[in-house]
C-alpha cells in the first residue's frame, strides 16, 4: 500500500485553499491596506489566540494581492507537518500552482530534489507572488522551523509571506525587525474596531442601538469568536439588552458559556451529530455517515453551515469542514461529560474508514486517540516497517510514544522500530539508552536481533565510538548469509563507513560489493544512497574529486520518485554533496544544497555532516560579505557539540573560527582559539581515524597556516615537510595538498619565488584535473597573490596556454575575487598616517578588513554604496593600494589597524 504524500488528500482537507469567503464577513480594510501596500512588508505575522479572525484576514489579503494581479499560495499547516519530508511535499504541492520550475522537479526528480526545487523557485520567481502559511502554531519541530527561516532568508523582493499563527512564531526575525521588512499584528490589532462591530452588528438581528454595539464591544473587547457567539445567542434572546448587561468577562468561561447556548438552540439530532462528530478534525458527509449511520449527515451539514453554527467550509470546491477549535473543543468536554462511552466507538469507526481508504496516518491517530491499542498494535504492525523504510520518523516516534510501555511490550519489532525512531528525532544517546532499557540484545525475536545487529554499530559511530562500533559490528557481519534483509543490507553499509573512518579501505570496499549485491536481488533506494555516499567519501579521502562529486550525487538521487524518500538519509548524502559543489566553486548552488539538507540532517546528529553542513554555512556567509553570520552560525555549531556531549564539534568549530580570524587579520586571537580547540587525547584518536569533516580541519594544521602565513616561514618549513610526507604515505591525499599550499607560501616569504613556483606546478594541475577551487580560494589573499605572481611567471605562462588552464584559471580568479581576503603579504612602503586618513575614512577601512561587503558597509555607515564605493578610491590613493586587499595589508603594516 501507497503512503506517499497524497495531493488529492490535501486538497481534500482544505489545506492548499483558503477558506470561502462568507456574506457576513467584515471586511478588515485598514489591517488589509497596511499588509497589501506596495511597498508592504516582507514578512507578516498575525499573532493571537483562537477565534481573533486572523485565518479570515488572510484570506481577504490572498483576495486583494491576487486582484492586483498577483500569484499567491495558500497552505493550512497541523501537527502532521512537523514531519519535515510531509511539510516539504505538501508545501511543493502549495506552491505547484505558483511555481512551474517546482512541478516540473515533481515530475521528474526525486523526493529530495523537489525540496531544492521549491528553495530554487522561491528564490528566483521573477513576478511578485505571496505564500500563505496559517495555523503555524502548529510547527514546533526545529527543522522544518530552519527550513521556514531559510526560505524567508531567500524570499526575493517582490515576494510577500503571510503567516498566521496562534502564538509568536519559532523564527529569528530580528533583521527582518531591524530592517523594517516584517509587520506582526497581534491580537489587539485583530480584534474588531468600533467601527467594525457596528458593521457587524448591522447586518444581524436583532438590530442593536449603537450604545449597545459599544458596550458589548467593551466587554468583549473586539474579541471576534465572542462576539459572533454573542451575536448567535442574541437572536435567541427576547430582551438585547439584558442579555448584554449581563454578559461578562472574555476568557474560556465566556466561550464556555456562549458554545452551551448555541448547542442548547440546536434541535436534538444536530446536538448529536455536533456532539459525535467533534472528534474529527477534519468534517466531510461520508466520513461523518461512518460515525453516524442512521443520520442524513450530508443534509446536518448543510443545516449547520447555514445556520453559521462556527463550521467552517474548508474548501470552496469541496464538501469538507472543520469546526472552531474552541467550540471543537467544548463539544468534546461535553461529550466527555454526556457519553463518555461513545467515544471508543466513535474513533474506531473513524479509523475503519480511514483503513478503508488507504489512509493508515489518520486509522493509527484515530486508534491511539480512542484508546484501541489492539488496533493501533495491528495497523502498526502492517504499516510501521514501510513507514520506517520511507524515513517517517517523527510519525513514527510520536505514536509509539503515545502507546503504553506494557502494550508496546507485547510487540517486540514495534520496540526496535521505536529505537530507530528516538535515534533519528532525539539523538543516538537516548536511543542507546532506550534499547538497553528495553533489552532488545536479550530477545529471541530474530526479527528483533536482525534491528538490533544493525542498530548496535549505527549508534555507536553516531556516538563518535568508531571503534566500539567497529567491533560490535564485525561479528554480526561475518554472520551474514547470501539472502540479505535490509537490515542486513544496512549493517553491511553501516560496518562499511565505520572501516572507511578506521582507514581500512579495502574492508569498506568488501563491503560495499557485499551490500550492492543485495541490492541487486532486492533494490532499496536508502541503501542505494548509503553505499554510493561511502564510496564517495573513500574517493574523496584518496584525491578522486570528480569520482566523489558523482558518487555522493548518485546518492542524493537515489530515491525513487513516489516514495516518500530516505529524508534522513538522503540529508546523509546530501550533505556531502553540497560539500563538493562548494568545493568546485559553484556558492550559490552549495547554498541552495545547505538549505535543504542541513535542517533535515540536523535531526539524524551525524557528527561529520553537522560539521561540514556548518562550515560551509558559515564560509559562503563570509564570501558574501556577512562575518557576523558566519561567527553565528560557528557559534551553534559549537553549542551542538556541548549539548550533544560530542567534543569533536564543538573544537571543529574553534578550529573553523581561527581560520576565519587570521583571514580577517586577526594571527593573535586566531592562535587563542586553536588553543581553546586543543584537546591532546581528542585529536589524538581523531588523528588516528580518516573522519571526513576533520581530515582539514584540526587544531595543528592551523597553526601550521598560521605559521606558514604570519608566523616564521623557516620554521614553517621544518615542520611542514615531515607532515607532508606523513600525509602522502598515508593517502591522505586531500590533507598533503591544503599542507603543501601552506609549503609554497612559505617558500615565496622567504623569498624563494622559484621555489614556491616549483610547488605549485603540480598542485594547480591537480586542481585543473580535479575540479578543485575552494581548497585554493578558502585560503584567502596570502596564497591568492603568490598564484598570481606564479600565473605571471615562465612556468605560469606556458601552464595558462592550455584551453583547460585557461578555463580553471578564470574560474578560480572570479571566486577568488568574490568575497573577502585575508591581507597579501606587502612590502614595505610609506603609508599613510592615521592623521591623513578622516575618521569616516578610518570606520570604512576597519569594516573593510573585517570583511565586510560594500553594501553590509552602506548599512552600517548609514550611506549610500556609491559613497562607499568614494571612500575606497580615496583610501587606496592614501594608502598607494590598487585594490582593497592590497589597502588592508597597507593599513596593518603600517600600523592603522
Amino acid at each position: 500500500m501507497r503512503h506517499s504524500f497524497s495531493l488529492e488528500h490535501a486538497l481534500a482537507s482544505g489545506k492548499l485553499n483558503a477558506p470561502a469567503a462568507h456574506g457576513d464577513h467584515i471586511a478588515r480594510l485598514d489591517l488589509c491596506e497596511r499588509i497589501c501596500h506596495p511597498d508592504g512588508p516582507k514578512v507578516v505575522v498575525a499573532r493571537g489566540p483562537a477565534g481573533y479572525g486572523k485565518t479570515t484576514l488572510l484570506a481577504q489579503c490572498q483576495a486583494r494581492l491576487q486582484a492586483r494581479p498577483m500569484r499567491t499560495a495558500w497552505l493550512t499547516l497541523d501537527r502532521a507537518d512537523n514531519d519535515l519530508p510531509r511539510f516539504l511535499r505538501c508545501l511543493m504541492a502549495a506552491l505547484g500552482a505558483l511555481a512551474e520550475p517546482a512541478g516540473a522537479a515533481a515530475r521528474h526528480d526525486s523526493e529530495d530534489m523537489l525540496a531544492l526545487a521549491l528553495v530554487e523557485a522561491v528564490a528566483s520567481h521573477d513576478a511578485p507572488f505571496a505564500l500563505v502559511l496559517d495555523e503555524f502554531e502548529a510547527i514546533t519541530a526545529p527543522a522544518v522551523l530552519d527550513l521556514v527561516q531559510d526560505l524567508i532568508g531567500r524570499l526575493p523582493a517582490h515576494a510577500r509571506l503571510l503567516i498566521g499563527s496562534r502564538h509568536t512564531p519559532g523564527l529569528a526575525l530580528g533583521r527582518l525587525r531591524a530592517a523594517n521588512q516584517v509587520l506582526e499584528i497581534d491580537a489587539a490589532q485583530l480584534c474588531f474596531s468600533m467601527d467594525e462591530a457596528s458593521r457587524f452588528f448591522a447586518r444581524r438581528q436583532p438590530a442593536l442601538t449603537p450604545a449597545e454595539v459599544e458596550l458589548l464591544h467593551r466587554k468583549t473587547e473586539g474579541w471576534i469568536a465572542a462576539l459572533c457567539l454573542a451575536s448567535a445567542s442574541l437572536a435567541r434572546t427576547p430582551s438585547a439588552a439584558a442579555f448584554i448587561e449581563r454578559f461578562s468577562g472574555s476568557d474560556q468561561s465566556v466561550a464556555d458559556y456562549l458554545a452551551e447556548d448555541v448547542l442548547a438552540s440546536q434541535a436534538p439530532a444536530l446536538r448529536h451529530f455536533l456532539l459525535r462528530t467533534s472528534i474529527l478534525k477534519q468534517l466531510s458527509a461520508p466520513l461523518c455517515q461512518a460515525l453516524l449511520p442512521g443520520l442524513d449527515c450530508a443534509d446536518l451539514l448543510r443545516q449547520l453551515e447555514n445556520g453559521h453554527v462556527l463550521l467552517t467550509r474548508t474548501a470552496a470546491d469541496e464538501q469538507h469542514y472543520r469546526y472552531h477549535s474552541l467550540f471543537s473543543s467544548y463539544l468534546q468536554s461535553q461529550l466527555r461529560a454526556q457519553a463518555p462511552g461513545d467515544i471508543a466507538d466513535l474513533h474506531l469507526a473513524a479509523s475503519r474508514w480511514y483503513e478503508g481508504q488507504g489512509r493508515p496516518v489518520p486509522a493509527i491517530d484515530h486508534a491511539i486517540d480512542g484508546g484501541d491499542f489492539g488496533r493501533a498494535l495491528a495497523l502498526l504492525q502492517t504499516h510501521a516497517e514501510t513507514l520506517l523504510a520511507e524515513g517517517r520518523m517523527r510519525l513514527l516516534s510520536r505514536w509509539l510514544g503515545q502507546l503504553p510501555a506494557a502494550v508496546l511490550a507485547t510487540r517486540p519489532v514495534l520496540q526496535a522500530i521505536q529505537v530507530w525512531a528516538t535515534c533519528f528525532t532525539r539523538g543516538p544517546s537516548e536511543a542507546s539508552l532506550l534499547m538497553a532499557d528495553l533489552r532488545l540484545a536479550d530477545s529471541r525475536d530474530p526479527a528483533v536481533l536482525d534491528h538490533v545487529r544493525a542498530l548496535q554499530p549505527l549508534l555507536l559511530s553516531m556516538m563518535d565510538r568508531q571503534e566500539d562500533a567497529y567491533a560490535a559490528g564485525m561479528p554480526s557481519v561475518a554472520a551474514l548469509g547470501d539472502a540479505l534483509s535490509f537490515t542486513d543490507t544496512a549493517l553491511a553499509n553501516a560496518m562499511a563507513n565505520i572501516s572507511a573512518v578506521l582507514g581500512r579501505y579495502h574492508e569498506a570496499r568488501s563491503l560495499l560489493d557485499t551490500a550492492r549485491r543485495a541490492q541487486s536481488r532486492s533494490a532499496s533506494s536508502f541503501n542505494l544512497m548509503y553505499s554510493e555516499a561511502v564510496e564517495g567519501i573513500i574517493d574523496l579521502q584518496e584525491g578522486r574529486m570528480r569520482q566523489a562529486g558523482a558518487r555522493f550525487r548518485m546518492a542524493v538521487r537515489s530515491t525513487r520518485k513516489g516514495a516518500w524518500g530516505q529524508a534522513n538519509g538522503n540529508a546523509w548524502a546530501g550533505v556531502l554533496y553540497a560539500a563538493w559543489v562548494y568545493e568546485t566553486g559553484d556558492l550559490a548552488q552549495a547554498a541552495r544544497l545547505l538549505q535543504v539538507y542541513v535542517p533535515l540532517g540536523r535531526d539524524v546528529g551525524l557528527p561529520d555532516h553537522l560539521i561540514l553542513g556548518y562550515l560551509m554555512q558559515a564560509r559562503v556567509a563570509f564570501y558574501e560579505g556577512d562575518p557576523e553570520q558566519t561567527f553565528y552560525l560557528l557559534g551553534e555549531l559549537e553549542y551542538l557539540g556541548h549539548q550533544r556531549r560530542l567534543p569533536r564539534i564543538a573544537a571543529s568549530a574553534r578550529v573553523e573560527r581561527a581560520r576565519v580570524l587570521l583571514m580577517q587579520g586577526h594571527p593573535r586571537a586566531a592562535h587563542d582559539e586553536l588553543n581553546r580547540a586543543d584537546d591532546p587525547d581528542l585529536w589524538r584518536r581523531v588523528e588516528a581515524l580518516r573522519l571526513p569533516a576533520n581530515d582539514l580541519l584540526y587544531p595543528r594544521l592551523g597553526r601550521l597556516r598560521c605559521q606558514a602565513y604570519e608566523g616564521d616561514p623557516g620554521a614553517a618549513l621544518r615542520e611542514l615537510d615531515p607532515d607532508i610526507a606523513r600525509a602522502l604515505a598515508a593517502q591522505r591525499v586531500r590533507r598533503a595538498y591544503k599542507l603543501q599550499l601552506f609549503r609554497a607560501v612559505a617558500l615565496a616569504r622567504m623569498g624563494d619565488d622559484a621555489g614556491a613556483s616549483a610547488q605549485l606546478g603540480p598542485l594547480l594541475l591537480a586542481a585543473q584535473s580535479e575540479g578543485l577551487c575552494r581548497v585554493l580560494v578558502d585560503e584567502g589573499a596570502s596564497l591568492a597573490g603568490l598564484l598570481r605572481r606564479h600565473a605571471a611567471s615562465e612556468a605560469g605562462r606556458a601552464w595558462l596556454a592550455g584551453d583547460a588552464a585557461r578555463d580553471w584559471w578564470q574560474r578560480y580568479t572570479e571566486q577568488a575575487g568574490a568575497g573577502p581576503l585575508a591581507p597579501e603579504p606587502a612590502p614595505a612602503v610609506a603609508a599613510a598616517s592615521a592623521d591623513a586618513l578622516t575618521p569616516k575614512e578610518l570606520r570604512v577601512l576597519r569594516l573593510l578588513a573585517e570583511g565586510h561587503s560594500n553594501s553590509a558597509i552602506a548599512r552600517q555607515l548609514y550611506v549610500s554604496e556609491s559613497t562607499v564605493r568614494t571612500h575606497l578610491r580615496h583610501l587606496n590613493v592614501k594608502l598607494g593600494a590598487d585594490s582593497r586587499t592590497q589597502a588592508v595589508a597597507r593599513a596593518r603594516h603600517a600600523g592603522l589597524l
